[in-house]
């Protein structure tokens, strides 16, 4: 059944954390209905690998063939992604038949160095996207910005642009706010580049950062949500075209201890439609195994491009809008560390498919579960 939203017209205001609202045109607004999920063994090993940390997914239509990456930073296998074949029979999960893994390359051709050992050579995969005009492919790396007594490593993230065999073809241009700085300046540790998509054409790539970066206000906390940018890159001239203002969704529950570790970021972006992508909000706190996973429809129509804006604090501009389509707590089933999403195949009643899978961040206490859901528009 459609559902309808209706036009709230809003001045531009100056933001403020208290005033701050997103809203989305009159558009008729997709629904998501679970209707098959799988989870792959802790234990999974192919071709001498350890199958775990997928953080991306990509379908190949043509092909009916998926790009999986692991965020695994060559610690124990090197840095890399895997091709697999998910079989859907009536709409069913049946298998996940790994087909192919591939190394990730650097600039010289090389390896991604281990991160416990020589960290300013590594890599921190995050997502994947598979173009079929090239027949080519883009991930992202997250980079990091640790300064510790022991440790100095300030590596910036980067999105790349490999071909099937994991070569090194390019990447793109950063704007200076995602480069990493010893200053409070750019973006957190652990907290950059994750989704990335193309858009219809394959003319545009979108990506996100998880988190705010340092200028532009304090994290997501349980009761008020930070604001993060999303960025849009040419994908022939490899430049930064735009950036959006994006406001998260405070943290779902309160940790305990009260003073542990939570979070709430974009794990995943998918392109939509013209101007809207589909954001993933993961929210986790420390005391509560389960993740709170949000799905988000996101308008930059009416978005200011923020490109030459140095904060989004104490500023007169419109932000992304967004309506809430899936919260994954109304599944009533376990939801894991939502990292990747992609379309898949039509279903037997011609609806699309989305698949999501979840990064078990190599742990024997979390899960990676691959999980189908019928888009109803």
């Amino acid at each position: 059944m459609r559902k309808l939203l209706f036009l709230v017209v809003l001045p531009a205001v100056l933001l403020s954390c208290s005033n701050l609202k997103q809203t989305i045109e009159n558009k008729p607004t997709p629904s998501l209905r679970l209707i098959s999920s799988i989870e792959i063994p802790f234990d999974k090993t192919f071709q001498n690998t350890k199958v775990g940390g997928l953080s991306g997914i990509d379908y190949d239509a043509k092909n009916d063939l998926y790009y999986l990456i692991s965020d695994e930073r060559s610690q124990t296998n090197d840095s890399r992604f895997y091709t697999a074949k998910i079989r859907l029979v009536e709409n069913k999960l049946e298998s996940i038949d790994f087909t192919a893994v591939i190394t990730l390359k650097n600039e010289a051709g090389e390896n991604y160095g281990n991160w416990n050992t020589i960290p300013s050579t590594s890599a921190d995969p995050e997502d994947i996207r598979f173009n079929p005009k090239t027949n080519s492919l883009i991930w992202s790396s997250e980079g990091a910005h640790v300064l510790t007594a022991d440790k100095t490593v300030l590596q910036n993230p980067s999105i790349n642009f490999m071909d099937l065999k994991g070569d090194f073809l390019g990447n793109v241009t950063l704007p200076e706010n995602l480069k990493m700085q010893k200053l409070e300046k750019g973006p957190r540790n652990n907290g950059t580049l994750e989704g990335i998509t193309f858009d219809k054409n394959y003319k545009n790539i979108y990506t996100n950062i998880e988190e705010p970066l340092f200028e532009d206000g304090d994290q997501a906390n349980t009761s008020k949500g930070g604001l993060i940018r999303l960025y849009q890159f040419n994908a022939k001239t490899k430049n930064n075209t735009a950036q959006y203002g994006y406001q998260l969704e405070p943290i779902a529950h309160e940790p305990s201890p009260k003073e542990a570790f939570a979070v709430n970021g974009i794990s995943a972006i998918q392109y939509y439609g013209k101007n809207q992508l589909l954001v993933v909000e993961r929210s986790y706190s420390t005391g509560t195994q389960t993740c709170t996973v949000k799905v988000f429809l996101c308008d930059l129509k009416k978005a200011t491009n923020v490109k030459n804006y140095p904060s989004l604090q104490n500023q007169k501009l419109e932000l992304a809008s967004k309506k809430l389509i899936l919260n994954m707590d109304d599944l009533g089933i376990f939801i894991d560390n939502i990292e990747g999403l992609t379309f898949g195949p039509k279903l037997t009643n011609g609806n699309p498919s989305i698949i999501f899978v979840s990064d078990n961040n190599f742990s024997d206490k979390q899960k990676t579960q691959v999980l189908v859901f019928e888009l109803m528009k």
